[in-house]
């Protein structure tokens, strides 16, 4: 696919967002389409940070495993040694490596098997998630769906559980966890928890259609992300990411990290710690998808091919991504 070819597809779709591919390191394509305020008509450029959804599990999944290389958790440490009295209704047996790779079997505060639409307000009082404890209340109470290790059931309350066992065992809070395991060791200096209530001018607001008009979706997602997702990037940090992931500048064994642990045959992908990964090939993925926004990025580590395709929109990434990467 040439960059005709993507010029064509995001005028044909409306595209608002940034697409960039490297390749060895190089810059192959890098493009901004669409705006990242629309009511005072601010244009994306290819330096604009746009959150990324669900695609931050994996700054999640590294920090956790940043915290096993220092022996302050296990893989098979149990949620229950560190959440006490906590969530009573997470099994004694669910182990962090059952919830790195959504094997729990946790009720989801955010069920993705749920019948609910993008548009719908699921999480409450917003402006209130602020920090992991604060997700208390919203992770409580929700059944257990299937025994720990039974099969694969994506799960973001697990992620969040995650955050929070992550703060108990390392003594500090989440978001400075990953800022110095993750972001600082990759040179993701773009990257940052980003208030949806006070975003900076190099932000992109996302958008979703309500009422038959795209309004902002600020009100549905925490205003401050947590560990299932919604750190703000630039597709140029998300490339500084895959480099430095897979030079062992984040963790040491990052063949664990993407060894295949779970089949998704639903689709068409398998499942490493935090990372999706392809059904056949080395190549991994990180994807986000939610109120007002997507993201897709895939990496080659026998090529050091990277491509990203990340939106402001909902789901305006997949008829790029889908293209670049299939």
């Amino acid at each position: 696919m040439g960059p005709e070819d993507i010029d064509t597809i995001a005028e044909e779709t409306g595209f608002s967002g940034v697409v960039r591919i490297d390749r060895g390191g190089r810059v192959e394509f890098a493009k901004a389409y669409g705006l990242a305020h629309r009511a005072y008509r601010v244009p994306n450029t290819v330096d604009t940070r746009f959150g990324m959804a669900s695609g931050s599990k994996g700054f999640t999944a590294l920090a956790v495993l940043s915290l096993i290389e220092d022996g302050a958790l296990k893989l098979d440490t149990t949620a229950r040694s560190l959440l006490g009295r906590d969530l009573p209704q997470i099994a004694d047996d669910v182990t962090v490596e059952h919830l790195l790779t959504h094997t729990s079997g946790i009720g989801d505060y955010l069920d993705e098997e749920a019948d609910t639409e993008i548009i719908d307000y699921v999480i409450g009082a917003a402006h209130e998630l602020t920090s992991t404890e604060a997700f208390l209340p919203l992770l409580d109470g929700h059944a257990t769906k299937f025994a720990a290790g039974e099969r694969f059931g994506y799960c973001n309350g697990g992620f969040v559980v995650l955050a929070l066992l992550a703060e108990r065992a390392g003594g500090t809070g989440y978001h400075h966890l990953v800022r110095q395991r993750v972001l600082l060791p990759a040179g993701m200096t773009s990257t940052e928890f980003l208030r949806s209530d006070e975003l900076p001018a190099d932000a992109a607001v996302g958008y979703l259609p309500l009422d038959g008009v795209d309004r902002s979706n600020v009100f549905h997602l925490p205003v401050l992300a947590s560990g299932d997702g919604g750190i703000h990037t630039t597709a140029e940090d998300v490339s500084a990411f895959w480099r430095a992931l897979f030079a062992g500048d984040i963790v040491d064994r990052v063949d664990e990290v993407v060894r295949p642990r779970r089949d998704v045959p639903e689709e068409s992908m398998r499942y490493g710690l935090g990372f999706w990964l392809h059904e056949s090939t080395d190549t991994v993925f990180l994807i986000g998808y939610d109120a007002g926004v997507s993201f897709k990025s895939a990496h080659d580590p026998r090529t050091g091919t990277t491509r990203t395709v990340i939106s402001n929109t909902t789901p305006g990434a997949w008829p790029i991504a889908g293209a670049l990467m299939t």
